[in-house]
């Protein structure tokens, strides 16, 4: 049996005893008892080790080598985004996906400099469990793994594909490859700093915050923030109303503005998220990653490892 085939049975037995020991507050998340402990374990990784070896990384290397650093990692994972981009159906931003490895790796120094944000070719962030959730696969439960963070059953059981998807999974020697990860690990935890210092200021149930946070972003990634259950919702709220919800031309002069429906999270609406809806509430972790974005040309790795390493940090 493989390492990750006992890790997985561990980890369904552990899941399975949580599950009968605790009475879930929310149904997509029947393992609250084994997350919560589970959160809190990574959370004191995060903050004993992780949290301040990026804080020294962002005080010590200079920006342009950070970015450079994101940019490089970012190109790898574009070839994982495109392929999972055509395997959706979304040929344009497949395609779209291959010209930026092309331009970047030729023209960036391998990926190091962003040509392809500049030429004008969006960067996307896809990943098989997306690409599942696209054909109809339902996320399953919600799931805290350890050292990774959030994650939905489905999303657990593609992590050796997202894995081999990595081109930089192949890298030898290995002594290189690791070093190579941890850097990575480290240069997406200093990309979120700012956003989780805010979570930590809040007075807020974290785990609860981090847990839902996750699963629409998840959802809205998944549909490009076109997610039909939340279209669905607000022609309810508007029939509730009584707005015509295919009426574009808005309330009458004097009228009343109807109350707006609590707004879904799909991930900040950012440059790089071209599926965001406009108009949707933002949580601080939101506003925090959008700022990122506006000043630095990290992109968020789409290893599934750093990925879930960066989820946990937030």
């Amino acid at each position: 049996m493989s390492a990750y085939a006992k890790c997985a049975a561990v980890l369904g037995i552990a899941l399975a005893l949580a599950g009968c020991a605790s009475t879930p507050h929310n149904p997509k998340d029947p393992f609250e008892h084994f997350n919560r402990a589970m959160f809190s374990f990574n959370d004191a990784v995060d903050q004993a080790a992780l949290k301040p070896a990026a804080t020294v990384y962002r005080s010590v290397l200079p920006s342009f080598a950070q970015t450079g650093i994101g940019n490089f990692f970012g190109n790898l994972g574009d070839v994982w985004t495109a392929v999972n981009n055509l395997l959706q159906g979304k040929v344009a931003d497949g395609m779209s996906d291959v010209m930026r490895v092309a331009v970047n790796s030729t023209f960036g120094l391998g990926g190091v400099l962003d040509i392809g944000s500049e030429a004008g070719l969006t960067r996307h962030k896809e990943d098989f469990g997306q690409t599942l959730g696209t054909w109809g696969v339902g996320s399953g439960p919600y799931v805290v793994l350890p050292l990774l963070g959030s994650s939905t059953m489905r999303d657990t059981l593609v992590l050796p594909i997202d894995y081999a998807g990595d081109p930089w999974s192949y890298k030898y020697p290995v002594r290189w490859r690791t070093v190579g990860s941890l850097v990575r690990v480290i240069d997406q935890r200093a990309a979120v700093l700012d956003a989780s210092k805010l979570i930590e200021e809040a007075a807020i149930d974290r785990y609860e915050f981090v847990r839902d946070a996750y699963l629409q972003r998840r959802q809205g990634k998944i549909y490009d923030g076109d997610d039909p259950k939340s279209r669905q919702k607000l022609k309810d709220s508007l029939r509730g109303n009584d707005l015509d919800p295919d009426d574009e031309s808005g309330p009458a002069v004097g009228a009343a503005e109807p109350a707006q429906p609590a707004a879904v999270l799909s991930g900040p609406a950012v440059a790089d998220e071209p599926g965001a809806v406009s108009g949707h509430a933002k949580l601080p972790e939101d506003a925090a990653a959008e700022r990122l974005v506006r000043t630095s040309a990290r992109p968020v790795s789409s290893d599934p490892f750093v990925r879930q390493l960066s989820i946990n940090a937030e």
